[in-house]
């Protein structure tokens, strides 16, 4: 099936994949299938507290990538954890792997734009990973979004759909997220109007903005990446609801098992 995948992502344009030494087998099944024609970015799992060489455990984790994936170079390496990136150590050892040639850019995964007020971007970072979508809008709304294309900055987005919320048939949205069922309810009315599916515009919202070079989105199976890509070739032409929110209890999904 990873294979099929891969085969349809080629033969569609798609030359991007991200994954990461967290995600289970993820690294090793690319690597069985093979990647080497893809831009492969991936990302490195928190740096332990207690690390005394911290350029040598991100090189052992990178090169341990490697092996996995099966190539000798990855497109890009990413920090799950921003707020490390501020650790000049860090950034050397980073720094050393794009002069070897182990990789050609370096970058954060961030939660909020709000982290990146905390670390150096301009010179120092070449990728940022960040949510956006209809309900959570903060990377245009605080102005990071063009800030980061003004530095020259790889802009990847994630989380097009809301961990799925935003394409939950509307009786199926659970009962812990009731707080916003009026958003709920305006969403699915509008997409009824428009005559559209919610794949069709989480995905046209997100492609809309030029500043943005990447979406990123899961997949595990052939259809899955068949109606991806049909939806995002669907062209729309319309201005899209707004249905934004800045609860971090809703965009947030690492909040909602507090709900």
């Amino acid at each position: 099936e990873a294979k099929a995948i891969l085969d349809l992502a080629s033969a569609n344009g798609i030359d991007a994949i991200d994954t990461a030494i967290a995600y289970g087998e993820s690294e090793a099944c690319l690597g069985d299938v093979g990647v080497e024609n893809f831009r492969v970015v991936t990302k490195l799992p928190p740096v332990p507290e207690d690390i005394a060489d911290i350029g040598g455990w991100i090189d052992h984790q990178v090169q341990a990538s490697l092996q996995r994936l099966q190539i000798d170079t990855v497109y890009a390496v990413l920090l799950h954890r921003s707020g490390q990136f501020g650790d000049e150590s860090v950034r050397m050892s980073l720094d050393r792997l794009k002069e070897r040639g182990t990789v050609r850019k370096v970058g954060v995964s961030i939660y909020s734009p709000d982290e990146l007020d905390a670390i150096p971007v301009a010179d120092a970072i070449d990728i940022v990973q960040a949510p956006l979508n209809l309900v959570d809008r903060r990377l245009v709304t605080n102005g990071w979004l063009q800030r980061l294309k003004d530095c020259s900055i790889e802009v990847h987005t994630r989380s097009a759909f809301l961990q799925g919320l935003l394409v939950m048939p509307r009786k199926s949205i659970p009962q812990k997220f009731s707080p916003w069922c009026r958003t709920w309810d305006a969403w699915n009315d509008w997409l009824s109007g428009k005559g559209i599916s919610a794949v069709q515009a989480c995905l046209g919202f997100a492609l809309s903005y030029p500043e943005v070079d990447r979406v990123v989105v899961g997949v595990e199976t052939v259809s899955q990446l068949s109606q991806l890509i049909s939806a995002a070739r669907s062209p729309l032409g319309i201005d899209f609801l707004d249905i934004s929110i800045t609860d971090e209890r809703l965009i947030n999904p690492s909040l909602w098992s507090s709900l």
